[in-house]
């Protein structure tokens, strides 16, 4: 049996949940959620705002032991204690055989991450992110987790890692996540990103009120939408800002 992947499946558990009228379990996606199978190197979660990607995506999270803000497993950062209960409800199916290091990188928090870390004055390990946090772009501090922090052999959860990162810098986090792949780790990733998104043989999960959908990266909104609006950009202005007249 291969090591990977570390987490191989999440369940629902749906007969001890309370009640599905209530958040977050009215959420469509969530509310169709069975089972969850992950790729053993890049598993996509895609979705419109308010789709619950990012609910699925921290239920993971704490239910690995994660801080609700991010971080690694030792760092339990937690400055509004909004999680919602999904967590308590999921199965985790693990692998026979642990990662070497977890990582939870989580865009709307890693600046209160930060902030933690450097507020606990540790030379060493402020090190191994290339000094300190704060001292870098926001852009550069994502980076300086992909490029420096995680060394490989890991299970990584990551909540939009784009969204501090420009088209070019997306293409170097592209990068970065094959050279972990390549270093036996697993990633799950939540995202937006249609230059994330075309990781190869990467399972990608749809969530929309339809519930939970595999896809293939062409048949994506994220790559549809990019590509309409790039391929003939002056018609799409015309049709999104009434200017056809």
């Amino acid at each position: 049996m291969e090591s990977k992947p570390y987490l191989r499946e999440v369940q629902l558990l749906s007969n001890e949940i309370p009640s599905r009228d209530e958040y977050p379990f009215n959420i469509p996606a969530i509310k169709g959620l069975s089972s969850l199978q992950f790729h053993p190197d890049v598993t996509f979660v895609v979705g419109e705002n308010g789709s619950g990607k990012s609910t699925l995506i921290e239920a993971i999270a704490l239910g690995l032991g994660f801080g609700l803000e991010g971080g690694p497993k030792s760092i339990q950062a937690n400055t509004h204690n909004n999680a919602s209960r999904l967590f308590e409800y999921l199965k985790l199916i693990r692998s026979y055989k642990l990662p070497k290091e977890y990582y939870f990188l989580r865009a709307e928090s890693f600046y209160n991450v930060a902030t933690y870390m450097e507020e606990l004055n540790d030379p060493d390990y402020l090190k191994s992110y290339g000094g300190p946090l704060h001292s870098k772009s926001h852009g550069e501090a994502f980076l300086a987790v992909l490029t420096q922090k995680l060394r490989g052999s890991g299970l990584y959860i990551f909540d939009e890692p784009e969204a501090a990162l420009s088209p070019s810098r997306q293409m170097t986090a592209l990068v970065a996540i094959d050279q972990l792949v390549q270093k036996r780790s697993q990633l799950i990733i939540a995202t937006h990103s249609p230059i994330l998104l075309s990781y190869p043989n990467a399972v990608i999960y749809h969530l929309n009120e339809n519930g939970i959908t595999k896809m293939s990266y062409e048949d994506t909104p994220q790559y549809q939408i990019t590509k309409g609006f790039l391929d003939d950009y002056k018609r799409m202005l015309d049709i999104l800002l009434d200017r056809s007249n």
